[in-house]
């Protein structure tokens, strides 16, 4: 650990009493990123915390949250998973996937420009994160490489939505202008404005610097660079690589277009079109392929030494020739072979026609079917108008989907990249949203039992609250609650997949500790959690030797660990040394015994109102005086003016 990290005050601390902070991963101009365990869950995560001079700012703080509340929104393979957000005491914080590996801008800084392969693999993840982004009206607005995950175990991933805002606000003002200049857009450059567009010409700078290695613009100073995203146009990637096929050139020309309406409308459709390249190119679609892994191999003898390769089967690990295109072919070849006579022509004019009669067998005549597409997270009108646009009929089906919101697409059936005749039916399956789980009276059953119900129905336990109770045995649930309505379920109820029950559990009763030892109770009590009471209190009793625990004072209503016990230890007999009060006043010595805890029996020959008279004196008392017994305990006093009988 670094001297740095050794004093930073996060580092070991406990964040709102559940996420361990271990040690930083990186820092930037609005919060640090730490790596935490998280104690409920008991998973690695990695935190967000704002920096503290932020946090008093409402715009920073706001942004902050939007951040959070954004990448809640999206549940995309290729997006980072936000889990929480909150406030302790000083720190803002927001808490994420932890994502092991290194970033797309260390993996350009290391090696430099990429394989066509390479950013075309890479690209379908970044670009499939994104359209799950636009398709749920955010725009990212801070699209560069260092936003780009690469995963050790080959996970790609898009984050920080931390400048993302919903497409419907698209302006921002001067101040507002706060993404990483080499990759804003002319818009955003001259008039302040964004919207998804943005984000795909942020994508095209992006792809022209892996195909390249460097970046379109270069300049002194940020307002030059700035001046060149407003009135220049971005140069072909294969005037620095000339390796670069074509169909990318095309491809990063088209994302970089300085007006937003030249571009593609959002990254849904800058997907297609990159999986149509991906084709072309003979790299085969990504949408179904293994995820890409980027591995730290030493590379062929022909590659630069130490580059890292990204792949993603072992079966496609290098770059395909680049194909000729096939119109491009045909031209050469009629002008090379135009002189050899006119019968060439007519034998083109029929593969022509057999072509085109092919192509109308498969497309419109009885050879033709149609590819399902993947219409989920989609609305239900538009799905159902691009089936019938392939000339299929469309039925409605509902079902539960944990992952899907109500209203949208949750499944097709048959599914998506099925192959279906024109004019088959295809049901189109809306989600209702999480199911709701019909619970069982958790009261009663053991917590393991209650936390498998809750795993296997996809419900999440919540907080634990365990507690002393004599009446249930350990580990049995006392309560069960929602911890979002705060509904009593434990003698069960309905609550919808993905919502969270707090449980209360029982430890068993309070250990007895009567006829202990004080050092032999209080080893018994904090053994079950409890604290003792540095000091205890002592009761006389009859039955108990001294020094002895009678029991515990236990305080009133729910006993939890760490609830403090106050040991009671027996003081043995109250015993009192009867004083000697023989010869004295009767009435005084009755008085002095009384006031000791005696019962005093008088017997005398002189009237009890006469026994204050100075003639009146004791005899003789029983027990005599100087003998030790219990208080409470009955002594009889003589007293005879006249001579005793």
């Amino acid at each position: 650990m670094t001297t740095s990290q050794q004093t930073d005050p996060i580092i070991g601390r406990l964040i709102d009493d559940r996420y361990d902070v271990r040690s930083r991963i990186a820092r930037g101009g609005m919060a640090t990123v730490y790596l935490a365990t998280d104690r409920r869950l008991e998973r690695r995560v990695a935190i967000k915390v704002m920096h503290g001079h932020l946090a008093d700012d409402s715009n920073f703080r706001n942004r902050f949250v939007q951040e959070a509340r954004s990448a809640a929104r999206l549940a995309d393979p290729h997006v980072v998973s936000v889990f929480d957000q909150g406030q302790d005491s000083d720190l803002a914080y927001l808490v994420m996937e932890y994502l092991p590996g290194i970033t797309l801008r260390e993996l350009l800084r290391d090696h430099g420009k990429l394989t066509a392969r390479q950013v075309m693999d890479i690209m379908d993840a970044v670009t499939s994160g994104l359209a799950a982004a636009h398709r749920a009206g955010i725009i990212h607005r801070d699209v560069k490489p260092e936003n780009v995950l690469l995963a050790d175990d080959g996970r790609i991933k898009i984050s920080d939505f931390g400048l993302a805002r919903a497409a419907s606000a698209n302006t921002a003002t001067g101040q507002s202008l706060l993404g990483t200049i080499a990759y804003l857009s002319p818009e955003l450059v001259t008039r302040g404005v964004a919207d998804a567009r943005s984000d795909i010409y942020a994508l095209g700078i992006m792809m022209y610097e892996m195909l390249t290695g460097e970046q379109p613009y270069k300049g002194e100073q940020p307002m030059q660079i700035a001046y060149q995203h407003a009135n220049e146009s971005v140069p072909r990637p294969s005037a620095v690589n000339p390796d670069v096929p074509d169909a990318l050139d095309d491809l990063v020309l088209w994302a970089t277009e300085r007006s937003p309406d030249q571009r593609p409308a959002d990254a849904r459709e800058l997907l297609e079109r990159l999986r149509e390249v991906e084709k072309q190119l003979g790299y085969g679609g990504s949408s179904n392929s293994q995820a890409t892994m980027v591995m730290a191999t030493p590379p062929p003898a022909s590659d630069v030494d130490g580059f890292t390769q990204v792949l993603t089967s072992p079966s496609m690990r290098t770059d395909p020739v680049d194909p000729v295109d096939a119109a491009s072919a045909l031209s050469t070849v009629t002008a090379k072979r135009r002189t050899k006579g006119y019968w060439i022509l007519g034998l083109i004019l029929l593969l022509a026609a057999l072509s085109g009669g092919t192509g109308w067998y498969f497309a419109a005549g009885p050879g033709s079917s149609v590819s399902i597409p993947s219409l989920v997270n989609e609305d239900p009108d538009a799905a159902a108008q691009t089936l019938e646009e392939l000339g299929l009929t469309v039925t409605r089906g509902e079902e539960y989907n944990f992952d899907v919101t109500a209203g949208l697409v949750s499944s097709t059936d048959p599914a998506s990249g099925a192959f279906v005749d024109k004019g088959s039916a295809v049901t189109v399956n809306v989600s209702l949203g999480r199911a709701p789980v019909a619970l069982p009276a958790m009261a009663g059953m053991s917590r393991t039992d209650v936390e498998a119900f809750l795993t296997d129905n996809r419900l999440t336990l919540g907080a634990v609250d365990e507690q002393f109770n004599g009446d249930a045995g350990e580990g049995l649930v006392l309560t069960a609650t929602d911890a979002s309505s705060g509904a009593d379920l434990s003698a069960g109820g309905e609550i919808l997949q993905g919502e969270t029950v707090d449980i209360a559990v029982s430890l068993g009763g309070i250990p007895s500790v009567a006829g202990m030892t004080p050092d032999e109770a209080r080893a018994a009590l904090t053994d079950r959690g409890l604290v003792v009471a540095d000091k205890s209190r002592e009761e006389f009793s009859d039955d108990v030797d001294k020094g002895t625990v009678l029991g515990a004072d236990v305080p009133e209503g729910t006993v939890r660990p760490g609830d403090t016990i106050t040991l009671v230890v027996s003081k043995g007999q109250d015993l009192v040394t009867v004083p000697d009060v023989s010869g004295r006043i009767l009435a005084e010595a009755k008085t002095e015994l009384e006031k000791l805890g005696f019962t005093v029996k008088v017997i005398s020959d002189v009237a009890e109102a006469n026994w204050g008279f100075p003639l009146v004196t004791v005899d003789q008392s029983d027990p005599a005086g100087g003998t030790a017994i219990k208080r409470g305990s009955t002594v009889t006093l003589t007293s005879y003016l006249f001579e005793a009988p």
